[in-house]
């Protein structure tokens, strides 16, 4: 679920990135936007793992 979440944000502050134009806005989009990325990849890294220890 965690995952799901992160690549529906990633997908939400990707696209206000092409709308917005003030500066300080997009700072903050991207700020966020890195944030929802590292989420993901640790999400990701914790279910590589879980396999790994499930096989």
């Amino acid at each position: 679920m965690d995952k799901r979440i992160a690549q529906l944000n990633i997908e939400h502050f990707r696209q206000r990135l092409t709308e917005e134009q003030d500066e300080v806005k997009r700072k903050t989009l991207l700020d966020l936007l890195a944030k929802e990325e590292e989420k993901l990849r640790q999400a990701s890294r914790l279910m590589s793992e879980k396999n790994r220890q499930n096989k």
